[in-house]
C-alpha cells in the first residue's frame, strides 16, 4: 500500500536521523541531509545516537517528542527493530539508510544499497508505503513477560542458536561470512523444539520440530528466499518449520530453500515445476500464533538474540508502519 507524503506546505516538516556511530559515516550523512534539507525547505534536521544501553528506542521517542515527521534509520537491522518498535504506534514515517551486515528489511523492501544520497533522497522526496510489523510477548525461563516488535523474522531453533554461536569480533571484521562456523555448529546440535503452538484462535496442536521461524519478509542475506510466498505489506505471517530427520532432511530443505526458492520461482514458469512440501519442510500462513515450549529454548528477532523464551505470543499488525520509500 503506497500514500503520498504528507503536505510541505506550512508548517515546514522535520526529519531525525538516527544512526549508529559504530556502523555510519555521521559527516558524510550530514552533508547530504543539509542538501535535500533546504532543498525541500524543512526544518533543521535533528541527530541522534544509539548506544548500548538506548539500541534505538528511547532517542526515537526523544525524536517524535521533538516533532519528527521522518524519522531516517542509519544502521543494522537490530537499529531498525528498536526504532520501528516505538514508531509504528505514531504517524511518523521511518526512512532507511542501511549500514548493517545484513539490511534484509531494506533488501525485501528493495531500497537502496549503501548509498547515502539515495537514501537521503528517498527520506525527504519519497512517498510513503504502509507496511506490516510483527508485535510479540515473550516469556522467558523465569516466566518475566517483555514485548516486543520485529520487521523481518523471529526465530526458534537453528537461527536463535547460530547467533549464540557467532563471534562478534569476527563478524565486524567479515560481515555475514562469520556465520558459516556458527551455521555448521548449529547443524550438529540434535535438541528438538518440543512444543504446543496454537494459530490464529483454533485448537492447540503439539509438535517436534528442530527450528520455527516467522516471517514478515521472505529473503535472508546472500538474497536466500527461505519464505517465498511472504510479503511486508499482505497482513500475515509465513511460518516455516523444519523437521529434517539426518542428512536427507537437510537435503530436502536445501533443495526446497536453494533450487526451488532460490531459482525456479524467479524464472518465468518455474513456479509449476516446484514440488508439494515436504515432511523437512512445512509453511503457513497465520495472522496470529501463540506457542508454548516443554523447555525454555533460544528465540531471535531480526538477527539479535533475546534470550531464551518459555513461550510467546506473536500477531501481524497489518499497514502498522509507515515507510518512506523512493517514488516509484
Amino acid at each position: 500500500m503506497t500514500e503520498s507524503p504528507r503536505t510541505t506546505a506550512s508548517p515546514a516538516l522535520t526529519a531525525a536521523v538516527i544512526y549508529n556511530p559504530v556502523k555510519v559515516d555521521l559527516a558524510a550523512i550530514k552533508a547530504a541531509v543539509a542538501v535535500h534539507e533546504e532543498a525541500a525547505g524543512w526544518n533543521a534536521t535533528q541527530y541522534l545516537a544509539t548506544s548500548k544501553k538506548d539500541p534505538g528506542q528511547g532517542v526515537t521517542k526523544q525524536a517524535l517528542d521533538a516533532g519528527a515527521d521522518v524519522v531516517i534509520v542509519a544502521g543494522g537491522d537490530g537499529t531498525v527493530r528498536a526504532v520501528a518498535e516505538i514508531l509504528h504506534d505514531s504517524e511518523a514515517a521511518m526512512a532507511l539508510m542501511p549500514s548493517g551486515t545484513g539490511n534484509l528489511f531494506a533488501r525485501n523492501l528493495d531500497l537502496p544499497l549503501d548509498d547515502i544520497e539515495a537514501s537521503v533522497q528517498a527520506a525527504f522526496e519519497g512517498e510513503d508505503r504502509l507496511v506490516d510489523i510483527g508485535l510479540i510477548d515473550i516469556r522467558d525461563e523465569n516466566e518475566k513477560l517483555s514485548k516486543h516488535a520485529f520487521v523481518v523474522m523471529a526465530g526458534l531453533g537453528l537461527d536463535a542458536r547460530m547467533l549464540v554461536n557467532t563471534d562478534e569480533d569476527l563478524k565486524k571484521k567479515i560481515g555475514w561470512l562469520a556465520y558459516v562456523g556458527a551455521i555448521a555448529k548449529a547443524l550438529t546440535d540434535q535438541s528438538e523444539l518440543q512444543l504446543k503452538y496454537r494459530l490464529d484462535g483454533g485448537r492447540s496442536h503439539a509438535a517436534r520440530a528442530h527450528t520455527i521461524i516467522i516471517g514478515n519478509c521472505g529473503s535472508l542475506t546472500a538474497n536466500v528466499l527461505l519464505l517465498p510466498d511472504a510479503a511486508p505489506d499482505d497482513g500475515f505471517f509465513d511460518v516455516a518449520v523444519m523437521r529434517p530427520e539426518g542428512v536427507v532432511g537437510w537435503l530436502q530443505i536445501m533443495g526446497k530453500v536453494l533450487w526451488e526458492n532460490g531459482v525456479l520461482r524467479r524464472i518465468k514458469g518455474g513456479e509449476a515445476l516446484t514440488t508439494k512440501d515436504v515432511r523437512a519442510l512445512n509453511y503457513v500462513k497465520a495472522k496470529q500464533m501463540t506457542v508454548r515450549l516443554n523447555h525454555a529454548e533460544e528465540i531471535e528477532l531480526d538477527g539479535d538474540s533475546f534470550g531464551k523464551a518459555i513461550a510467546f505470543k506473536t500477531r501481524i499488525k497489518p499497514a502498522g508502519l509507515r515507510m518512506r520509500v523512493p517514488r516509484a
